[in-house]
């Protein structure tokens, strides 16, 4: 018996059949930007082809809307050819493929970008330029030629991108549309643009060719539109010719988070459910779908037709295949982190995956299976012990995992008892099912000395980091306690608390101590928290949070505002929950000493004491690497990695991408290709982006 019998069923479109209901929904990865990475990209899709649909990253129909400078497009018949080689290995493979025709709008970092009116993003540094009737309906046929050239370039179809505040949907909403010409002014001229969008594109491929459109189900900004006009445009573009509507939620100018790992998961499928029962077309779900079981009781309650996922698809290419296999606990999860994907994008960088470094990198990190089973020692069960035991694994090496605790996971065991922060309980799932399953001998509670190594042919010394413990005066008091103790449970908080270093774990920490619940893991208590109201204009409501379950102070010496540092895509996010929370945020502290009293410190040169019952010391890590040395005192070779390597802010991408090449390193690989170095254009295109985005 199948488990995900309705996820797995194929879906006839008349013209054409999906093997399932999944598609690997867009994202942009870096692999777009330049026709140098097609056989790049030809090998990213080909390895996700198990999925009924992938579509690409966008490429805009023409130049005005890009998403950066010399951003990609498909726009002549030279790129169409070019395309060949990716559209070629995915039906190679048995698979199928969309392209995604996406106009940003006013969204595009350049100075040239335009818009349904004049009205600058908040985002973005330029203000666009109002389009004219003639410009608009210029627009339109450009995306009819784009999607002809997609259909030549071997393409099953193209996806309209009419969300995520990107110029369709600027012309949907009265936020971004003041016209009063047949192009705006009522909800049904607003909604003209998608339409002959859709009709026209349709006209230029015929009628056995897919069209996917990207629909907002939900803008979740102010002067957005209403759920009416968000149902009536459902319909309208399913007459004009759309094969299948994708679900679209928020605007990238959103102060609602849509895609990060706080989120809960399949949060927005309701508002799916309802556009699903005003068409006769397959509807996607999409937004913080991560696992089989998740997409298949969407499908079978009749809330989505499919389902979507994108960076799920990153952390794991094999994810269609493996709930087929019945090996769901095999899925390399995507926790939403954002730190590999999202946030390299908008550094201008190859996107690729915090527990998969292998995405979007698949011909340059290569784990080849080796002829020879070498015997392969792997000290610490971490995040990057675990990465360097499986990989090794996966090489057919003999494997032994050292581990001093009773348990695997390391700082990411630690992590997931932060709310918002659950799916990080997936990575260790997928790692002691992979331990399972490739027979690597997992050695618990061992303290792995010198001895124990000399026998083994590789040793790979991943034995993480310890919190560090400043020199203040008073630290040995009974108040005080560290981050780990802490989220571990060896050591417990008070009502009053204050918190020592206010980088990533010191906000961790924070919001830990302020909820005593996770919003999380109850829908009702996020939308509420976030203030996201379904029957509203454009989705959005004060926000109604309650405040810390304890008063906190979280402080730190730098005089910059508190969260500062954090990543680009989620750290916006954090700053808000524990500002809602009541969190006592102190800068430019100087920590004196920790008595009976409390706290003292000097804050703008004033002597302050903190009656708190609890001092937490988030002031960093320091690697713990004594073993290393000693192992390289003896003469026995080693390779040193994740934090035992660099304590820098529990940093696991770099620790499991650093594990990964260490086992990949470990003897030479036949048949690995060499990256090429990067082209003079190319760097071209980074400088003059970078400045764009400023």
């Amino acid at each position: 018996m199948v488990d995900y019998p309705h996820l797995l069923e194929p879906l006839d479109l008349g013209f054409t059949t999906l093997k399932n209901r999944v598609i690997m929904g867009s994202m942009h990865t870096g692999l777009e930007d330049s026709l140098h990475y097609v056989e790049d990209q030809a090998a990213f899709f080909a390895a996700r082809a198990s999925a009924g649909l992938m579509i690409t990253g966008g490429y805009s129909p023409s130049f005005s809307g890009v998403v950066k400078p010399f951003g990609s497009t498909m726009t002549n018949k030279r790129q169409a050819r070019a395309h060949r080689v990716i559209t070629d290995a995915v039906h190679e493979k048995g698979g199928k493929i969309a392209l995604q025709l996406l106009h940003t709008g006013r969204y595009a970092y350049a100075p040239w970008n335009v818009a349904p009116s004049a009205i600058q993003a908040p985002i973005n540094p330029f203000k666009p330029r109002e389009l004219s009737e003639k410009a608009i309906e210029r627009e339109i046929s450009k995306y009819a030629k784009s999607a002809k050239l997609a259909q030549e370039a071997g393409y099953d179809g193209v996806e309209i991108m009419g969300s995520e505040g990107y110029l369709i949907n600027q012309f949907l909403a009265p936020r971004t549309n003041k016209r009063t010409d047949k192009w705006g002014g009522t909800p049904e001229n607003r909604r003209r643009f998608a339409r002959e969008v859709v009709k026209a594109v349709r006209d230029a491929v015929g009628e056995n060719f897919i069209i996917v459109f990207r629909l907002s189900m939900i803008d979740l900004v102010p002067e957005g539109q209403t759920p009416e006009e968000i149902l009536a445009l459902a319909g309208e573009v399913q007459d004009a010719g759309a094969t299948i509507i994708n679900t679209g939620i928020g605007w990238h100018e959103a102060r609602v988070p849509t895609i990060v790992t706080s989120v809960p998961r399949a949060a927005f499928a309701e508002f799916t459910a309802e556009v699903r029962k005003s068409v006769n077309i397959p509807v996607v779900a999409s937004n913080r779908i991560n696992d089989p079981q998740t997409g298949e009781d969407l499908i079978a309650n009749d809330k989505a037709d499919l389902i979507s996922m994108a960076r799920p698809f990153l952390a794991d290419p094999d994810f269609v295949t493996k709930a087929a296999e019945g090996r769901a606990d095999a899925i390399n999860t995507c926790i939403a982190c954002n730190q590999a994907c999202l946030d390299h994008t908008f550094e201008n960088k190859r996107a690729s995956c915090l527990v998969n470094p292998r995405a979007c990198h698949e011909r340059s990190l290569v784990l080849l299976p080796s002829p020879s089973r070498r015997r392969v020692a792997v000290v610490g069960a971490g995040p990057a012990g675990l990465a360097a035991a499986v990989s090794a694994g996966e090489r057919n090496f003999d494997v032994t995992l050292f581990e001093s605790q009773d348990h695997i996971g390391g700082q990411f065991a630690l992590a997931m008892e932060i709310p918002g922060k659950e799916e990080f309980r997936q990575t260790i799932r997928y790692f002691k099912t992979r331990i399972e399953e490739l027979g690597i001998k997992l050695e618990l509670n061992t303290r792995a000395d010198v001895d124990a190594l000399r026998g083994f042919e590789e040793v790979i010394i991943a034995t993480g980091v310890a919190p560090r413990v400043p020199g203040i005066e008073g630290i040995e008091h009974d108040k005080v306690v560290t981050y780990a103790q802490l989220l571990s449970g060896e050591k417990t908080a008070g009502d009053k608390v204050a918190v020592i270093g206010a980088g990533g774990i010191g906000v961790d920490v924070s919001e830990f101590l302020a909820y005593d619940k996770s919003p999380t893991l109850d829908l009702e208590e996020w939308q509420r928290e976030w203030g996201v109201d379904g029957d509203k204009r454009g989705g959005v409501t004060k926000p109604e949070v309650d405040k810390a379950r304890r008063e906190i102070h979280l402080m730190q010496r730098k005089t910059s505002h508190i969260g500062r540092g954090l990543n680009k895509t989620t750290g916006w996010v954090h700053r808000a929950s524990i500002k809602a929370k009541g969190v006592n945020q102190w800068t430019g502290v100087t920590y004196d000493k920790i008595d009976d009293a409390g706290l003292h410190i000097t804050h703008q040169g004033e002597s302050k004491v903190l009656d708190v019952d609890t001092i937490v010391l988030c002031t960093g890590q320091e690697s713990v690497r004594t073993l290393f040395d000693q192992v390289q005192a003896a003469g026995i070779e080693a390779r040193i990695v994740g934090g035992a390597d660099v304590a820098a802010e529990l940093d696991a991408k770099r620790a499991i991408r650093q594990a990964t090449e260490a086992v990949a390193a470990l003897e030479p690989q036949d048949g690995a290709p060499t990256p090429e170095p990067l082209p003079w254009h190319l760097k071209l295109q980074k400088e003059l982006t970078a400045r764009a985005m400023g």
